[in-house]
């Protein structure tokens, strides 16, 4: 992949001619858009068919989390919308990620990538503590990528931090999709785990999801340039 093929950037966002204007003007100049509940909720359907026929592929970020065949249902449905990835949760456990992976599997070549969702990246060991979950963030985080492997799944959203851990536990081929990522210049907001942009894809990930320092930009095709500059001067 070229450096700019392995951003995509969150649009976190309720206005779809918003959505349009930035996707428009970031064309070329990023490898997708991350579209997750609020632009969805907001816009729905038709909002991401809207926005997909800007160009960019779509990474749908709904985070599914429901009974096996919901989910497998979810899948199907969300799959027609044609985008290149979409996720769910990892802690919905092994019988809901196999019918997630079979859903997609059943749409043959033209099937999105699917991933699990392991730990939030405004999650910390504290926060897991509290809703009861033993243990340190990133043995939660391989537990769930490990069983997402197995489930046939293509790979997980992980944290930055924990890029070598599952790249040692899971192997090269598994996709890793890294939010929660800060170039030095920006804000570092509400996440908690953060490496910047150079950094992540140096340790071994595949695609970067980056929202706020790119879309809350004065310039926001100079921003995204920033950063595929830097991710191409990490080797990528």
């Amino acid at each position: 992949m070229n450096a700019h093929e392995r951003i995509f950037v969150a649009f976190d966002m309720t206005s779809l001619g918003d959505a349009l204007e930035l996707a428009r003007s970031l064309s070329g100049l990023v490898g997708g858009i991350k579209l997750g509940h609020e632009f969805f909720t907001a816009c729905g359907p038709d909002g991401v068919r809207r926005v997909s026929e800007v160009g960019l592929p779509i990474f749908l970020d709904l985070k599914f989390h429901d009974i096996p065949t919901t989910v497998a249902h979810a899948v199907a449905a969300a799959s027609a919308l044609r985008p290149f990835m979409l996720n769910v949760h990892g802690s919905g456990g092994e019988a809901m990620l196999r019918a997630a992976a079979e859903a997609a599997a059943a749409l043959g070549d033209d099937r999105p990538l699917v991933l699990a969702v392991t730990v939030l990246t405004s999650l910390a060991d504290a926060d897991l503590a509290a809703i009861g979950v033993a243990g340190e963030v990133r043995d939660q985080v391989t537990r769930l990528a490990l069983l997402a492997k197995g489930c046939g799944l293509d790979g997980v959203v992980c944290a930055a931090s924990e890029i070598m851990a599952l790249r040692g536990a899971a192997g090269g081929v598994f996709k890793l999709v890294v939010p929660g990522v800060r170039p030095s210049w920006a804000a570092v907001d509400d996440h908690k785990r953060v490496l910047t942009p150079g950094e992540a894809v140096a340790l071994g990930a595949d695609y970067l999801v980056i929202g706020r320092p790119i879309t809350g930009a004065a310039r926001p095709q100079e921003a995204a340039q920033r950063i595929v500059d830097e991710v191409a001067a990490a080797g990528a």
